[in-house]
């Protein structure tokens, strides 16, 4: 967005003062165009700034006629048009300084209101800047060249003979003199020039690193390439009229510029060598990965290379890239801290694209060897790196330069379960690093506001989602990470988080970090709530407390959805029922898992439960959910099976909710009915034993955890219990006979069908086992041995 966009749509009386000598109306045709000239960068009244202003006037009023051909009010744009030419052509920089009062004026109004200037003005202006640099370098030669000539000239006595270059006001009086004042500017110039381009290959670098948090990032080298390209060009250009001044300049100044120079090139090549695709910064052992490096000045400087070089990646401790980073690369690798396969690459260019590049495609790390942690340090703390290093010898110098580059910090883990907590690590140093810091320093405390920044922008990538966290949502953050419901929201913004707040110290009541916690909220809404949270039907990060102050004066059916507070991964549904004494209470069903929507969706739960009403505050809950809504099959398949479905209900208020599957059949079948279950896998146990099947019978699924808003169940029946009803496995309207008739009994099945029913012998018992009992296995005295199947019975 241009700055003109802003400013077009702020009241005009605040910018009256700045249009006195150049109308509005102008400003208003040259929009964007005036935003792209450097008139914030023409400073001084030399002969290079009164050529570049001339010029700028003389587009400027191109332009403007231009658009007035295609105005209504043409002839009132001309006679501005006129008027402007006549007042500023004699004196362009005055022009100059007008429209710089102007720009700066924008600005100031722009940065009051919103305290910031859009990213894309800043980056033309710093392109501006630069490009006006190279213009100068390019006219300190061409004086420089004259000045040379010019010399020359007064040698051989035909100075008579040589026109003054019109750039040059006035013949200079002593050429040998003013050739090393110039030539030290240019220097000078050229140093500025170079760490221009060091600052925007750094600013790509912090990008890129960004990046990796879900920051936007225009990954795309050619812009940074051309500036390189075209700086190192001047550079060779100036460096061969100081060779050629050798001379006049004299062996003390010479040896000094020319390792000004050398220094000059050797930075810029060594920062061109960049990571374009960074590894995975979470990476697993015995994992397969791709990287690629590229060399910005390749194709320009290694065009005489008869063969390729070759580039290797090594893999180096915290410790080995900060040695690498205080010698300023200088220092070669001693020992790789981990064995890599496929770990060497050649560096090719390709004429096509304009490239030089080294692609490592299957690279794999056998193995990590683990450096001595400070600390309570653990291992997903442990930050290691990348190192892609070659040896080139550049043209036309055939000057031989070792080049290194290390990768963005790199935690290794050797199990899936240490992910987590890796990425934690890489998250931190990720936002919280500086631009140029020693490897991998980063602050152990930042300030909460930038860590709202940090989740927001992590919370958008993961969920791929362009609604964000408001500041309800850090509110509720905030209290969490600090364990404080007594600050106001303005008193957390001026507090600041430490990483042990964040991924070392356990919540209090929990048995989880504020970030595997967070962390556990991006995945399940990625995987199962994007379109929900898209279209805000989720508040999510609210607490439980706030959510009864908000729900208690609502009427009955009103619902909010929001994140578990006590379990990770979990969604959950809060709504308001009358209770017996006829008073409102607000329940928080039992949440849901990414695992549990996989079964049925959100919005299909919603839909099952005739409970719940109105979305908070109050919404329709079919208005709000109705596109979630998945479309139910009724009758028979293509195969002439019955269709079946899943439904959700709540049975009581002191049971969780439940899954039931209710079979659709023709209307001339009678219909089944319908049997309540939690997950596919307990179908069938729970269709003979109401309740957590899972907690009666050993061997069956541990019972997943609830959020602390549940009411607990009633305590199980030990198993060794007197029998106080009719066995779990029969059904209700069924007795018990005595021992001596259930005896009997068998005998007689055994009698009339021994293939049926074979005489039955308890089993010996086995060590291990709880004692048999019938309230546990419904047999009496009696229960089944590992060998023996049920069906035999």
């Amino acid at each position: 967005m241009s700055l003109w966009n802003i400013v077009s749509h702020m009241p005009p009386e605040e910018f009256s003062s700045l249009f006195a000598e150049f109308p509005r109306s102008l400003r208003c045709l040259l929009a964007d165009w005036l935003e792209n000239q450097p008139w914030e960068f023409i400073n001084g009244s030399d002969a290079f700034c009164t050529s570049v202003a001339s010029g700028m006037l003389s587009a400027m009023l191109e332009k403007l006629r231009s658009a007035a051909s295609s105005d209504g009010q043409q002839c009132q744009i001309l006679q501005q048009v006129s008027n402007i030419e006549g007042t500023y052509r004699r004196d362009p920089l005055r022009l100059v300084a007008v429209l710089k009062a102007i720009l700066e004026g924008e600005k100031a109004a722009v940065l009051k209101r919103d305290r910031h200037l859009p990213l894309s003005f800043h980056r033309r202006q710093e392109e501006l800047k630069f490009s006006l640099g190279l213009q100068r370098l390019q006219h300190r030669i061409h004086e420089i060249q004259a000045l040379r000539e010019r010399s020359s000239q007064l040698r051989d006595g035909s100075a008579a003979s040589l026109p003054l270059n019109p750039q040059l006001k006035t013949e200079p009086k002593a050429p040998e003199s003013e050739l090393p004042t110039l030539i030290l500017e240019a220097t000078k110039e050229l140093e500025v020039a170079k760490q221009q381009v060091l600052k925007r290959i750094q600013i790509w670098k912090r990008q890129q690193q960004l990046a990796g948090n879900g920051a936007v990032f225009e990954e795309n080298l050619a812009p940074l390439q051309k500036r390189c390209e075209s700086l190192v060009e001047v550079y060779f250009q100036l460096h061969q009229q100081v060779m050629a001044a050798s001379t006049e300049l004299g062996p003390e100044l010479l040896p000094r510029l020319l390792e000004r120079f050398n220094e000059v090139l050797s930075s810029l090549v060594k920062s061109s060598f960049l990571v374009e695709k960074q590894p995975p910064q979470v990476l697993k052992t015995q994992t397969k990965f791709q990287a690629s490096v590229r060399f910005l000045l390749g194709p320009q400087l290694l065009k005489a290379s008869t063969k390729p070089y070759m580039v290797r990646a090594d893999m180096v401790t915290e410790k080995q890239a900060r040695e690498l980073a205080l010698s300023a690369y200088g220092n070669t690798l001693s020992e790789s801290t981990g064995e890599i396969m496929h770990n060497v690459v050649a560096l090719e260019t390709n004429p096509t694209s304009g490239t030089c590049c080294a692609n490592f495609k299957n690279v794999l790390l056998k193995k990590i060897k683990r450096c001595e942690r400070k600390g309570s340090e653990s291992v997903t703390e442990e930050k290691c790196a990348v190192l892609f290093s070659t040896t080139v010898a550049l043209s036309p110098s055939n000057l031989t330069v070792h080049l290194q580059v290390l990768s963005l910090p790199i935690v290794v883990i050797v199990h899936g379960n240490q992910d987590n907590n890796a990425k934690a690590t890489v998250l931190w140093d990720n936002a919280f690093s500086e631009i140029d810091r020693v490897p991998f320093v980063v602050a152990e405390r930042v300030p909460w506001e930038k860590m709202c920044d940090t989740l927001n922008l992590k919370f958008m990538a993961e969920v791929q989602t362009t609604k964000g966290l408001l500041k309800e949502h850090y509110f509720f953050l905030a209290q969490k990470i600090f364990n404080d419901h007594s600050a106001s929201l303005e008193d957390f913004q001026s507090r600041s988080v430490s990483w042990a707040q964040f991924n070392k110290e356990i919540l209090p009541g929990r048995g989880f970090t504020f970030w595997q916690w967070f962390d556990g909220v991006l995945d399940l809404t990625k995987r199962c709530l994007k379109s929900y949270w898209s279209d805000r039907l989720i508040i999510g990060f609210i607490s439980k407390q706030y959510v009864c102050k908000l729900l208690s004066t609502e009427p009955d059916g009103t619902f909010l959805l929001r994140f578990s507070d006590s379990e990770i991964g979990g969604v959950t549904i809060a709504h308001v029922i009358r209770g017996k004494d006829g008073s409102s209470q607000v329940e928080n069903i039992q949440p849901f898992s990414a695992k549990d929507l996989s079964i049925r969706s959100l919005g299909d739960r919603i839909r099952d439960l005739g409970q719940l009403r109105n979305l908070y505050p109050n919404t329709p809950k079919d208005q709000a959910f109705g596109s979630h809504y998945n479309k139910e099959q009724t009758g028979k398949d293509g195969r002439g099976y019955v269709s079946t479905a899943i439904k959700m209900t709540v049975e009581s208020e002191s049971t969780s909710p439940m899954l039931s599957s209710s079979m659709v059949m023709d209307p001339a079948l009678p219909r089944c009915q319908d049997l309540a279950f939690r997950n596919p896998m307990s179908f069938m146990t729970n269709q003979y034993m109401p309740g957590e099947a899972s907690q009666l019978l050993p061997g069956g699924p541990s019972p997943e955890p609830r959020d602390e808003e549940m009411p607990e169940l009633a305590p199980f029946t030990p198993m060794d219990a007197p029998l106080q009803s009719s066995p779990r496995w029969m059904a209700p309207s069924m007795d018990l006979p005595p021992s001596s008739e259930f005896d009997q009994f068998l005998q007689e099945m055994s009698l009339e069908s021994p293939a049926l029913c074979p005489p039955f012998t308890p089993p010996l018992q086995r060590s291990g086992y709880p004692s048999p009992n019938a309230s546990c296995w419904g047999l009496g005295e009696s229960r089944w041995d590992d060998s023996v199947r049920p069906g035999h019975a």
